[in-house]
């Protein structure tokens, strides 16, 4: 991968290749804003690099997720594309504190976005959220893992969202489908 030359998945898609000092032997990859993303540890040489790049991208390629009309949204299309993610936000924003023994959609939460169980650790994500843009799943997934550390609505659960820098854009955006819903409009 030269320096000069812009990575591109086969649908022609940007992909980002981000080193971390933090990360030792995992690698992760998933779509942020479009872009297939591929977290690697800092210490790789450009030959693992490279390689790591081309096994990631063909996960991400089997795992059925893709950009969804280049707006910025991804559909995280399995249980495992979501676990990922979810493992991805907590590392990001909750210093990985956050650690789910399952993560998954379900398609029998018509009152709730998600919801988590924290005495068992699972988290259930709405299906209706897998047309919506990938930073309002994000936001979601989030909270949902926040209450992983800390049950109700408090003070020191919102905290741990301010991290999130859409996490107010994501809440009005849900409040904005929800009330279009409630008046029988179809947000799609």
């Amino acid at each position: 991968m030269a320096d000069d030359i812009p990575l591109r998945t086969e649908e022609g898609a940007p992909v980002l290749v981000r080193r971390s000092a933090r990360r030792r032997r995992t690698v992760a990859a998933f779509w942020e804003d479009g872009n297939a993303v591929v977290a690697i540890p800092a210490s790789f040489s450009k030959a693992q690099e490279r390689e790591w790049v081309r096994r990631m991208l063909a996960k991400l390629k089997t795992q059925g997720e893709r950009r969804a009309g280049g707006s910025g949204k991804r559909r995280p299309a399995t249980d495992e594309a979501l676990a990922q993610q979810a493992d991805y936000l907590s590392r990001t924003y909750l210093d990985g504190r956050a650690v789910p023994t399952s993560v998954r959609w379900v398609t029998n939460q018509n009152s709730r976005w998600g919801s988590a169980t924290p005495a068992d650790g699972t988290i259930r994500l709405s299906h209706k959220l897998q047309s919506m843009p990938q930073w309002v799943i994000d936001y979601v997934l989030l909270h949902e893992l926040a209450h992983l550390l800390v049950a109700g609505h408090t003070a020191d659960f919102w905290r741990l969202l301010e991290a999130y820098p859409q996490t107010q854009q994501a809440k009005g955006f849900l409040e904005g489908v929800a009330f279009a819903t409630s008046r029988g409009l179809n947000p799609e």
